[in-house]
């Protein structure tokens, strides 16, 4: 399937929190009550991961997300206060913010995913507990290469992230060009790549970040693919953004795969999970059942 129809944007929306459990939720998730909740377990995921590995002597590879910023305090202060050791975390970047051109954006732009990364996840590690330099592996598109040679060289342990106003996954938007419409396959099988990324994307993120000013969002992206996400042997979305990323929500829980929201596709992965905050899983047409959105024949 490639899309949902309105019908059925309407009844998963319409779904009341206290009424999930009986309306056959297709994927695990859990609520929490905010930001700082989500962050302290969404930190703790991680941790366990790594505590565990670094106790057998294996090492720990995870993709790691730019944000939900939640997570970065709890993590790097549980990690300096319980001396737990980063030296065998290999930390592969989900993606990052590109100009018209595909290039890098300057350092201190607010959506330069590498500045953010070093300034807020590997700045407060104590140097002794850091995660070594040539084991931060950043998604460039003068490195992709050489990411793409190191991902596959053994399993990931663990994929981290959001979700998008379109269920996206790192930057794997629903495309939105008129000439070539994707296939639930050809999102289910995408991969690394630089592309422009969709008009709704850019206008959310001017929305959320500089008062709508659409002009300031950088217009592309080198992403990760779906392929790679899917690959990890686990999975772990969070959002703690409210109305932004509420009907993604509601479509990963109840409604069916397609290529139109591609979060659908963590129904098929054998240990995927979302979490949201209340906020982001409640929804203002679960809250106002009076609405009429069809005329009636």
């Amino acid at each position: 399937m490639s899309f949902i129809s309105k019908e059925e944007i309407v009844r998963i929306c319409s779904i009341p929190i206290d009424q999930f459990e009986s309306n056959n939720t297709k994927l695990r998730y859990s609520i929490v009550k905010n930001s700082a909740e989500m962050g302290d377990v969404m930190s703790e995921e991680l941790i366990t991961i790594i505590t565990e590995n670094n106790a057998a002597g294996r090492d720990t590879r995870a993709i790691v997300p730019c944000g939900p910023m939640c997570w970065y305090k709890p993590f790097t202060e549980k990690v300096n206060s319980s001396r737990i050791s980063l030296s065998r975390l290999t930390v592969f970047h989900m993606d990052e913010c590109l100009d018209w051109q595909g290039r890098i954006l300057p350092e201190n732009h607010p959506l330069n995913f590498r500045s953010t990364m070093l300034e807020h996840f590997y700045k407060p590690v104590l140097q002794e507990l850091a995660v070594p330099e040539d084991q931060r592996v950043w998604m460039e598109p003068d490195s992709m290469k050489h990411y793409k040679e190191e991902f596959w060289k053994a399993p990931i342990d663990i994929c981290l992230g959001g979700w998008g106003q379109d269920g996206h996954i790192a930057y794997n938007q629903a495309r939105r060009d008129p000439f070539r419409k994707l296939t639930l396959e050809d999102v289910r099988n995408a991969e690394m790549r630089i592309q422009t990324n969709n008009p709704d994307t850019i206008l959310a993120l001017a929305n959320r970040n500089f008062g709508s000013a659409y002009q300031l969002v950088p217009p592309m992206s080198c992403t990760i693919g779906i392929k790679e996400c899917l690959s990890a042997k686990r999975i772990r979305l969070y959002s703690d953004t409210g109305a932004w990323k509420q009907t993604a929500f509601r479509a990963a829980l109840f409604g069916p795969v397609c290529a139109e929201y591609p979060i659908t596709l963590l129904q098929e992965h054998q240990d995927a999970m979302v979490t949201a905050t209340y906020e982001t899983a409640n929804h203002p047409l679960s809250l106002h059942p009076e609405w009429e959105f069809f005329n009636k024949k």
